[in-house]
């Protein structure tokens, strides 16, 4: 399964249909949840039935391809055996209970309520909320997939526009030639990444370096906020709209940044062994939340695993405990902080940077141990 991205051209009027639409299908999940909430172990057929009720009972969610009343239907399904499969990990914590949606960003339709045009550069909705035509601005083509393999199509809002996803069922998988090469990266904040090589990657730091601009752009928006006002002036939604868009190019530049990485990494190696972080649990940490969210980690690991999956390459997630204590030579344990960035080994007087002694470690338990393997979570 790939994802092609275009962005959508239209009228206000269209961009208000495909609002009411994404409203519509944020109703349907909200109140198949709550329908839920109030009949504990009712089954996901229960939810579709309750779904054609509200399409009886509401106009306003009748005219919304059924298809797309559906995915919304699946959206909460989806939500609720997640929450199932958590409480029967023996993990400790919130298991992620089902919330109701506020602010829904898209809407899926499956395989009605659309049509491409002859060339594949347009696409009409057909239902009853009038979206209509829209031009597709990209530079994907289509015209290499049939109609049958688009799965699913959504219209998602961001804050530079709309844009329109196809889910195109194909074979993502590609052979490569083996480089007869295994390495270790262990993640950090000083680099990026450090192989067991010895290399390097710094850490580009994307939001600190727009951080400045960031706050502007915040303080420009609340100076114009209206405590009471509703709705609030045009100029308090374009300074938002503004503000919205600087940290929409930081989180694309971090996304850009680790799928490139990621790739690299991939098409050099042929086993990839790192580290297992629970980034949730490690943003707890209120001196390093910032710098580890601007890092970008499970992102990085989420591309690593998809290139791992296509071109046929293993990457192994261990687990990170005492990889930075470790010696990588004689395998003693020589405890330091975690300012400290040189490892000296005072049993083996091996001496090496604190992030390549970690990355061999890491090494060595995917070389020895299975671990887990990354799961595939892109596709």
């Amino acid at each position: 399964m790939i994802v092609y991205e275009f962005k959508v051209k239209g009228k206000s009027v269209q961009y208000q249909a495909i609002d009411e639409a994404i409203q519509t299908a944020q109703f349907v999940r909200n109140k198949c949840l709550r329908y839920w909430m109030d009949n504990k172990g009712i089954s996901r057929s229960e939810l579709y039935r309750y779904n054609t009720q509200l399409r009886a009972e509401f106009p306003f969610v009748e005219a919304l391809n059924s298809h797309a009343c559906q995915a919304a239907v699946e959206r909460c399904w989806s939500a609720i055996a997640r929450f199932f499969d958590n409480c029967k990990q023996p993990i400790g914590g919130k298991n992620g209970y089902p919330k109701f949606k506020k602010h829904s960003r898209s809407v899926e339709y499956k395989t009605s309520g659309w049509k491409l045009s002859q060339d594949r550069k347009r696409i009409t909705f057909t239902d009853g909320k009038q979206i209509g035509k829209l031009k597709l601005i990209g530079s994907r083509d289509l015209n290499f997939y049939q109609s049958d393999q688009i799965k699913r199509v959504r219209l998602v809002t961001r804050a530079d526009g709309y844009y329109c996803q196809f889910c195109i069922q194909v074979d993502v998988s590609v052979s490569s030639t083996p480089t007869q090469k295994a390495v270790g990266i262990d993640l950090g904040l000083l680099y990026f990444i450090a192989y067991s090589n010895g290399e390097s990657e710094p850490a580009p730091g994307f939001y600190r370096k727009a951080e400045k601009q960031l706050n502007r752009a915040n303080r420009k928006q609340s100076k114009k906020y209206r405590k009471g006002a509703k709705p609030q002036s045009r100029n308090y939604h374009k300074a938002r709209v503004r503000y919205a868009r600087k940290h929409l190019r930081v989180s694309r530049q971090r996304e850009e940044y680790c799928k490139r990485l990621a790739y690299s990494v991939i098409q050099s190696n042929d086993l990839v062994a790192y580290e297992d972080l629970n980034v949730k649990g490690l943003v707890r940490n209120r001196h390093l939340a910032k710098s580890i969210s601007d890092a970008g980690w499970s992102t990085f690991r989420r591309w690593l695993e998809y290139f791992g999956q296509k071109y046929g390459k293993a990457t192994v997630a261990v687990p990170p405990h005492y990889t930075s204590q470790n010696c990588s030579n004689c395998g003693k344990v020589v405890k330091k902080a975690l300012s400290v960035r040189t490892h000296v080994c005072p049993h083996c007087a091996y001496v090496v940077d604190s992030d390549t002694n970690a990355a061999i470690n890491i090494l060595q338990r995917g070389l020895t141990t299975v671990g887990h393997t990354g799961s595939y979570t892109l596709g």
